[in-house]
């Protein structure tokens, strides 16, 4: 891992098995934009090394680095490149503003998905964890699935940072024993998005290593 990068390039530092990191990402290649991935072990505790502290003082991933500036937080660095690029913003203003407010909902909310996955694959906690956030996660994907009843989008007419900012924690819910097919909408929203250009799953997308990504 390094903390360089060409000032006016992209430059994602991420992990494969992180949803955050997935989020970005999967905008990048939906987006069809040239990128360099740089991998951040988790599992070695590579996010706590002073070299990586200098782009992330959280000690987290994702962080973007792009003309000269450090972006951290997945959300923010989703609204960051809509802005920047143009891609999946919102096509009017209110739909912009929209498409940010499902962000905010998103850290809140689907962030259960993720708690739920976590504890389910990577770290053994009391029966009562659990039993607090699986309910906290089926209530925010059931929140979607209404959501998405008579719309193929969340916000507007197409894809926007909303659904990738959603999907890119919800992708892993299997991982947690959440079935997608319980949440019909969410089911098929989740099949449109897998049928868009660029689109890959997780472990497929996100590399173990160092890599200049120049989708085709």
């Amino acid at each position: 891992m390094t903390n360089t990068a060409p000032n006016d390039g992209l430059a994602l530092f991420g992990s494969f098995t992180s949803s955050s990191s997935y989020k970005p990402m999967l905008y990048l290649t939906l987006a069809r934009v040239p990128f360099s991935f740089r991998t951040v072990n988790l599992k070695y505790g590579a996010q706590k090394e002073p070299d990586y502290l200098a782009v992330n003082r959280y000690g987290k991933v994702p962080a973007l680095r792009h003309r000269g500036l450090t972006i951290v937080q997945s959300n923010v660095i989703l609204d960051y490149l809509g802005r920047t690029t143009g891609h999946f913003a919102g096509k009017t203003e209110q739909d912009q503003w929209t498409a940010r407010e499902w962000l905010d909902w998103e850290a809140d909310n689907i962030t259960n998905v993720a708690k739920v996955r976590h504890y389910s694959r990577f770290r053994t906690v009391d029966p009562a964890v659990m039993d607090y956030f699986r309910p906290l996660a089926e209530a925010a994907i059931g929140f979607v699935d209404a959501a998405l009843d008579g719309r193929e989008w969340l916000v507007g007419d197409g894809p926007t940072i909303a659904d990738i900012g959603c999907v890119g924690r919800m992708v892993f819910m299997a991982e947690g024993g959440l079935e997608i097919g319980r949440w019909p909408n969410v089911e098929a929203w989740s099949r449109r998005l897998a049928a868009m250009p660029g689109y890959a799953l997780p472990y497929d997308l996100i590399p173990k290593k160092d890599r200049e990504i120049v989708p085709d």
